[in-house]
């Protein structure tokens, strides 16, 4: 298993038809298998590389609480599909004198390491993995729904609105199902996607889908809400 040198756009490609259909490297929520293949990565995907590109994004906002995310790194051979070597350079964690551990900043892990976590944040990763598995068994009374429409303006008339709408639609969460679309003119040969979703309100926010769909700066000017509807 891996996804071969995740430092060269080959092994970023891996990772992006890996994530294709998932939103994250295992399970349905943030792990610590998430931090280990994100900090290999030396630079961020291309916007063409939409899926790894959504990830990168995703994952980068959990850096303040990338201690207390659930699991346990693996090297980066035990991620990715099968049949694929793990060939990214200093991919497995180097040993390090006591000594060194005050004086070499220029090495410090940003997500930090498995030597790090004390026994109280490894009691805190438990206890949000169980209280995370409460409230999926938990059949919910009522869920707030809202039909979201929006608007999603290209930079010019030569933007390709096909791979547009697949980076948008590669978005993914829990709480959000895309809808139907279609392109509106706006003037001077330049077209808008218009894509209606459905999301749970206690999940989704307009703010981290604009957030996300303007991150796909090579194709997206910006992102206006037309429509917002309770469900």
């Amino acid at each position: 298993m891996g996804f071969g040198d995740l430092k060269t756009p080959a092994g970023l490609k891996v990772l992006n038809e890996f994530l294709a259909d998932k939103s994250y490297l295992e399970g349905f929520v943030p792990s610590q298998a998430d931090v280990a293949v994100f900090d290999a990565i030396s630079s961020p995907p291309s916007a063409d590389l939409c899926h790894a590109l959504r990830w990168f994004n995703h994952i980068k906002s959990y850096q303040k609480d990338k201690a207390s995310l659930p699991g346990v790194k693996k090297p980066l051979g035990q991620y990715g599909p099968a049949g694929v070597a793990d060939t990214t350079a200093s991919s497995a964690p180097a040993a390090k004198d006591d000594d060194d551990d005050d004086d070499d900043d220029d090495d410090i892990d940003l997500f930090g390491s498995d030597d790090e976590e004390s026994a109280e944040a490894a009691r805190i990763k438990e206890e949000r993995l169980a209280e995370y598995a409460a409230r999926k068994a938990k059949k919910p009374t009522l869920i707030a729904k809202s039909s979201i429409l929006l608007d999603v303006k290209p930079w010019d008339d030569e933007t390709d609105m096909a791979k547009l709408e697949e980076c948008v639609r590669s978005i993914q969460m829990d709480g959000l199902l895309w809808g139907q679309s279609k392109l509106v003119p706006v003037g001077y040969g330049i077209r808008k996607l218009q894509i209606g979703c459905v999301v749970e309100d206690d999940k989704v926010g307009t703010d981290i889908l604009e957030e996300q769909i303007t991150a796909f700066e090579d194709y997206v000017q910006s992102m206006d809400v037309a429509a917002f509807n309770k469900i």
